[in-house]
């Protein structure tokens, strides 16, 4: 039974060696030819395929989007008053469709009002005491001029006399010169006296009329001042809101209740019909564009949304980039075609400015170009199995690829990078 047992598993011990030798067969040939494909998909990932196609030259430029047409809504500064700030009683919603002349903002305007009621009751009384002080003048002038004329009658009363001087006795005569004499010296005074009066009423007078026009102007003021209190919108458009700092360490929107500052932006009308983007050009760039020349607009916030934008004007003078004080940037304006409910002032957007296409032109990868020594072009070409140096004529490029003069073929393969130093310092 038990030889029966041994022929009857012979059979099985047979098949597990023979599979266990063909395992053995197969399975370096299966690594081998594991490694050749990755070594083949790792050499197409490392070489480029020289072709002819159209190249398109674009720039990529980045700015914000703002309104053509905005009106920017401040806090007003008011005149002749020194308020810290000042509290909003009726506010405009976000968003919403405004027309000319329509309220846009309301502050607390009782203060102002109660200070031109003030400054209104300060000049009235000084009006009143002008017209009463030159009554008063009027009163004494004329008094004085009643007793200017008296004295002169006096005088002449007493020059009469003095003619019958040669018929009467010399005492009378020497009476009568000396009533002349009297007569003549109080004539004298009131004179001078007549004009030192009306020099100082007229002074005192002109004092008053000076406070007057000052209680006047302050009066101006402080209704000019209740006046700015409600804030009408100058055109038709889009409230927007601006973010601001509210205090308490919080920045935010204000809402009806807060305080601002005089002087400060907190919101504003915008008309989103005639939009435009904003963006700083750098110098390198400046001679490649001009006016006129078109751009595809996109939106950071919203991908899907494209629309066409005209680049309308450069600005002639430049000013220091944000990294570097050396490289001067230029500020442009696009002017963007058509309108979409998300295209709002102050988002980020991306343009692709449009500088001209080739058809047919030899195009090679931005990184297949190298610089020898003498910074001439060149790159490594694929000959009987391995890569050889060649010196090559560059035209246009963009940010992936360049456009090949002279120098190479189409159907030429040439690597998509430059080689790596071994560590013997031989280049694989």
């Amino acid at each position: 039974m038990r030889a029966v047992s041994i022929l009857r598993s012979k059979p099985k011990v047979v098949l597990l060696s023979a599979l266990a030798l063909l395992i053995l067969v197969l399975l370096p040939r299966l690594f081998v030819r594991l490694r050749r494909a990755q070594a083949s998909a790792s050499r197409g990932d490392s070489i480029y395929r020289v072709e002819k196609k159209e190249f398109s030259q674009t720039l990529r430029l980045n700015g914000a989007t703002m309104a053509a047409h905005s009106f920017a809504v401040l806090a007003p500064r008011l005149q002749g008053a020194s308020v810290g700030s000042m509290v909003i009683t009726k506010l405009a919603q976000a968003g919403a469709s405004v027309k000319k002349d329509d309220v846009l903002v309301e502050f607390d305007a009782q203060a102002q009002t109660k200070d031109y009621l003030d400054k209104k009751a300060t000049y009235d009384n000084l009006v009143g005491q002008v017209a009463q002080k030159q009554a008063e003048e009027d009163i004494a002038r004329a008094k004085d001029d009643t007793g200017l004329q008296k004295a002169e009658d006096e005088l002449k009363r007493a020059q009469l006399e003095m003619k019958r001087n040669e018929i009467v006795s010399r005492i009378d005569a020497e009476k009568n010169q000396e009533a002349v004499d009297e007569a003549q010296a109080t004539l004298k005074q009131l004179k001078e006296t007549y004009q030192l009066k009306r020099a100082a009423a007229a002074a005192g007078i002109h004092i008053l009329e000076i406070q007057r026009d000052r209680a006047l102007e302050a009066m101006r003021y402080a209704q000019s001042n209740a006046s700015k209190m409600t804030v009408h919108s100058p055109m038709a458009g889009v409230v927007v809101y601006n973010t601001i700092w509210l205090g308490n360490g919080r920045m935010g929107t204000v809402q009806q209740g807060d305080q601002v500052r005089p002087g400060l932006p907190f919101m504003a009308v915008v008309d989103p019909s005639q939009m435009e983007v904003r963006v700083d050009l750098n110098q390198v760039d400046l001679l490649r564009v001009r006016p006129g020349l078109r751009a595809k607009m996109r939106l950071d916030a919203y991908p899907g949304i494209e629309l066409g934008a005209t680049l309308e004007d450069i600005s002639p003078l430049g000013h220091n980039g944000r990294f570097s004080e050396a490289v001067r940037v230029f500020g442009a304006r696009f002017s963007v075609q058509g309108t979409d409910p998300k295209l709002l002032p102050d988002l980020s957007a991306a343009l692709d400015l449009d500088l001209g296409s080739q058809e047919n032109a030899l195009v090679v990868p931005c990184q297949s170009v190298q610089l020898d020594s003498e910074s001439h072009p060149f790159v490594w070409v694929e000959n009987s199995g391995s890569f050889e140096k060649r010196s090559v004529k560059t035209g246009a490029r963009n940010d992936t690829e360049v456009v090949i003069l002279s120098g190479l073929q189409e159907g030429d393969i040439i690597r998509r990078s430059a080689p790596e130093e071994t560590p013997s310092g031989v280049r694989s």
